[in-house]
């Protein structure tokens, strides 16, 4: 007889690790066992799930349409068991989140950290990306980032902070070179910039009295990662653009300099939120993992006296917003 519940988790773990021999590994199962429950499910189902050779296996068209219901089905399950008894049932399962690949500068170590002290029955599966993300396609739970990396189109958002971007160098590189004074000057100085994907060669900065100053720079290096860019500003190879959290702690520690203060960026602030998909039932894993976030944020940021909280939503657990 076909457990479905169990068959469903088993290709949805195949799914996710595009292998059997993993999927089974992770479930504690052997080969053979993991392989019976997919072949039964697609008895019942009477339809092909995954196509497989003996090097590689891909979803079928039912498979992916399947995936996603099994996901939601799972989760819909998980929901209801943790509401059992008044909620003492604790989260358990994987938890798959996706976090802007900077953002470790910003307090994501001590989150995931506390999370997992917390809640020891749930497994936290973190991958970082620059690029944009899809959480219902890439099969994420749950996402901590930027608004330009958002795909997906129905998510709930929960703001986090905006993170403003200051100019900073090294006290080395500035006693070598001088700082500028207006950012007509930037130019002239070795400059450090993020990649033409994260931000333009263009930056306008904006005075106290409103006035606008846009300038175009040809780079000494450009990268693809803040973390890489704020240590070549670290090593005193140039002046570098970064969010102020990223270098809170080398400005307070006198390891860099901001210069320009009197100006603002426009359009270099970038906005972190929380997004997950917005069904009606939220599994145990994210709703405890939402709730953790919120809470780690308000914390952190006001004790940072960080100038951009994010908005009134923090203060409400359970107010939503759409991306």
């Amino acid at each position: 007889m076909l457990n479905q519940l169990q068959a469903m988790r088993v290709f949805l773990k195949v799914a996710e690790n595009n292998s059997f021999s993993r999927a089974a590994a992770s479930l504690d199962l052997s080969n053979a066992a993991v392989t019976r429950y997919v072949a039964l499910l697609e008895a019942h189902l009477n339809t092909r799930l995954i196509n497989r050779t003996t090097r590689s296996l891909s979803l079928t068209e039912d498979g992916r349409a399947y995936v996603q219901g099994c996901r939601q089905m799972l989760e819909l399950m998980d929901s209801i068991e943790s509401s059992v008894g008044g909620g003492s049932s604790e989260p358990s399962g994987t938890l798959k989140l996706v976090a802007s690949a900077s953002f470790s500068l910003v307090g994501l170590p001590p989150l995931v950290m506390n999370y997992c002290q917390r809640y020891p029955k749930v497994k936290v599966d973190l991958t970082l990306l620059h690029r944009n993300v899809d959480l219902v396609e890439d099969g994420f739970d749950v996402g901590i980032l930027t608004s330009r990396q958002v795909s997906s189109g129905s998510l709930v958002r929960r703001p986090l902070a905006s993170l403003r971007p200051v100019v900073v160098a090294s006290p080395g590189y500035l006693d070598t070179y001088g700082a500028p004074a207006t950012p007509a000057q930037l130019p002239l100085r070795g400059f450090l910039a993020p990649s033409r994907a994260i931000h333009g060669r263009e930056w306008c900065f904006v005075n106290a009295a409103g006035e606008e100053e846009t300038i175009s720079i040809d780079p000494r290096c450009t990268v693809n990662d803040m973390i890489m860019l704020r240590q070549l500003a670290l090593v005193h190879m140039g002046l570098a653009i970064l969010p102020e959290a990223y270098v809170k702690d080398d400005i307070e520690n006198r390891l860099l300099v901001p210069v320009l203060r009197e100006y603002e960026i426009r359009e270099g602030a970038k906005e972190l939120a929380l997004v997950y998909p917005g069904r009606r039932h939220v599994s145990a894993k994210v709703r405890t993992f939402v709730d953790l976030a919120l809470e780690h944020f308000e914390v952190t940021l006001a004790s940072a006296n960080h100038p951009a909280i994010a908005d009134r939503s923090l203060q409400s657990a359970h107010a939503h917003g759409e991306v």
